[in-house]
């Protein structure tokens, strides 16, 4: 972008002569003749530098200084005099300015010092900008977190943690011994500084400072190192998972694999396949609609196989622009886009010995397609903006909602990729296709929601049961845990009923009953016995179909 600068000077001659100079360097220049036409420029316009003579005939440079300096995000300030008394130059110095020229004023001179007032405000803004956004992670975080320093004296914290841990405004700077919790922390801290090793711990119990009901937290820390990895501290990061722990104690064992629940056959076909691949690199790409559960599937994939202790990272692909999510699969190297003022290393290295988790593949361009079948069949790539190949041993698994068999038919996917991805192909059956799963999932959801909701809910009617069991879930299991959710913060007793639920199953329960057996025979008679076309009717799968009409005994 072009440098706008704010010149100001009362004799016409010198103005004109600067402003020639300052316009062959490739900058925009607004000349001011006085103090009051400069003041006004400054009300209405930002610049990235003023140059201002110190001494003017209806007022001061150091006017000028002061109401720049008063400023949110104040640009440099270079005071140029006629005179360079000592008295004037370290006043505008002592005051905030960038720096002082003497007249006469040479054109290598002021270029060097707009050069460098420039560049100065170019990294003030970038370094204000990177705070910025610092801040406003740190404090959105919902987990706690407390950074240290090497005397374990803290340096800053968020609200989580004053909330989390009891911790007040004058915590800061205090030392951890000095907090006012049970101190269940204290050894991973400890390790992250002493030992400059990660640390973690799971289900600490602790009071949180304020002798509140008994709660239990997991913990991490991590040492802060210099360049020269040397520690300066350490962050800890604090996560209160109290319903999580009840919920383990009090949760009756459920049929369920890796954290998958469900005994239906096509769920077994799925912990079948899973553990049958757990241990192999191969690429695997998981079908299945939205809500089925498809990364629940991918964790189980990486945390059953030896790599259960290396990285799983995770990316949803279209929650991303192209260019940001090439940069956050590769890395890129400074300078190589505007905002890329240091190196960063990209996913594909951060998963390197693990696995890399890439959500919504059918949502990438066809660009990206290029790179990405490259790193699949090299396992080599470079950072954005640089030529050095980086090589890394990374099992990629994939997802999609999407047909990818048509998009390719249709020419919007590589046909290439997408062999390359479904090395194996896992289809995750949506909640209709699984219906003996529904009371399983309803009483796994029920006992998380009244840990998280404070609730008492024991079960549901068997009309409720009725109704899920009948519905088509376009949601699937996220659609259930939804209306669950809502269905227990409506109901005060112990048992959800028809009128907790939220409005899409309402309306289903207004419907005219009928049994499944009644549903079949119907949509059987509407399509003269195909059952091809019945099953499309039903919204289920053709095999479902069959087996519901063994079930029935309507063979």
């Amino acid at each position: 972008m072009t440098p706008e600068i704010l010149l100001v000077d009362d004799e016409p001659e010198i103005r004109s002569c600067l402003a020639r100079f300052l316009q062959d360097e490739g900058c925009f220049v607004t000349p001011a003749g006085d103090v009051p036409t400069a003041l006004k420029l400054l009300e209405a316009f930002e610049y990235d530098l003023v140059i201002s003579d110190i001494f003017l005939r209806d007022g001061t440079g150091i006017d000028i200084l002061r109401q720049v300096r008063c400023r949110p995000n104040a640009c440099p300030v270079v005071m140029i005099t006629g005179s360079p008394m000592i008295e004037s130059a370290s006043e505008a110095l002592r005051l905030g300015a960038f720096d002082y020229i003497s007249k006469p004023v040479l054109r290598e001179g002021i270029i060097h010092v707009v050069r460098k007032a420039l560049e100065y405000h170019r990294v003030t803004r970038e370094v204000e900008r990177y705070q910025s956004d610092l801040e406003a992670i740190f404090s959105s975080v919902q987990d706690a977190i407390i950074s240290f320093d090497e005397n374990l004296a803290i340096v800053n914290y968020n609200a989580a943690a004053a909330s989390l841990c009891g911790l007040s405004g004058a915590a800061q700077g205090s030392v951890f011994g000095e907090l006012p919790c049970g101190k269940v922390c204290r050894g991973a801290l400890e390790t992250a500084i002493f030992t400059k090793k990660a640390a973690e711990g799971r289900y600490l119990k602790c009071d949180g400072g304020r002798n509140e009901d008994e709660r239990y937290i997991s913990v991490s820390a991590a040492p802060l190192k210099l360049a020269n990895q040397q520690v300066r501290g350490a962050v800890l990061v604090v996560r209160d998972e109290t319903s999580l722990f009840r919920l383990e104690k009090r949760q009756p064992p459920l049929p369920s694999f890796a954290g998958l629940i469900g005994k239906s056959a096509a769920m077994q076909h799925i912990y079948r396949m899973i553990e049958r691949l757990a241990e192999l690199p191969s690429t695997v790409l998981i079908m299945g609609e939205n809500g089925t559960g498809k990364e629940l599937v991918a964790q189980a994939l990486h945390d059953c196989g030896k790599g259960e202790r290396r990285p799983l990272v995770k990316v949803n692909c279209a929650a991303l622009s192209e260019n940001l999510l090439e940069s956050e699969l590769f890395g890129h190297v400074r300078g190589s886009f505007t905002g890329a003022v240091r190196d960063k290393a990209g996913l594909f290295e951060k998963a390197d010995g693990g696995t890399l988790f890439l959500d919504e593949i059918g949502e990438i361009s066809a660009a990206m397609q290029v790179k990405l079948l490259r790193v699949l069949q090299e396992q080599e790539f470079e950072r954005v903006g640089g030529d050095t190949p980086i090589r890394v041993k990374v099992r990629v698994i994939t997802a999609t909602n999407k047909d990818l068999a048509r998009e390719v038919q249709e020419r919007r996917f590589r046909q290439d990729l997408y062999y390359r991805l479904k090395v194996v192909e896992l289809v995750v059956p949506p909640l209709r296709e699984r219906s003996e799963d529904v009371l399983q999932l309803v009483d796994y959801f029920i006992h998380s929601l009244n840990g998280r909701l404070s609730t008492s809910v024991t079960g549901v009617s068997d009309e409720v049961l009725r109704i899920f069991r009948d519905y088509s879930w376009p949601g699937n299991v996220r659609e259930l845990e939804h209306a669950l959710e809502h269905a227990l913060v409506m109901c005060a007793g112990n048992t959800v009923l028809p009128e907790h639920l939220p409005g899409d199953l309402a309306k289903y329960r207004q419907e005219p009953e009928t049994s499944p057996e009644d549903r079949i025979r119907t949509a059987l008679e509407a399509t003269a016995g195909n059952k091809a076309k019945a099953a499309r009717m039903l919204k289920m799968d053709r095999k479902t179909l069959y087996r519901k009409l063994h079930e029935l005994g309507l063979n």
